[in-house]
């Protein structure tokens, strides 16, 4: 594989693109994606546990924000407020 198309993997266009050619799955996609943010979406927001495939979402001032419970998205979110 020549270098230019490991480069795909960290622009959103380039994980799409993998996704869409059946290259990698969205879970993969997920993860690349949270790794190329210097980890921060593969681990819950508040105590920093890596995250499996349940997790939280929560929309906090306009951000998205990963957590591993509804009690982690809660006390996180009483914080921020």
């Amino acid at each position: 594989m020549a270098e230019e198309e490991y480069d795909d993997v960290y622009s959103e266009e380039g994980r799409e693109s993998l996704v869409e050619d059946d290259e990698i799955s969205p879970e993969e996609e997920g993860f690349m994606e949270g790794a190329n943010g210097g980890g921060q979406g593969a681990k819950c927001r508040r105590c920093g546990a890596i995250l499996g495939d349940d997790f939280i979402e929560k929309e906090i001032d306009g951000e998205i924000y990963r957590f591993c419970s509804d009690e982690c998205a809660e006390k996180y979110s009483k914080k921020k407020g």
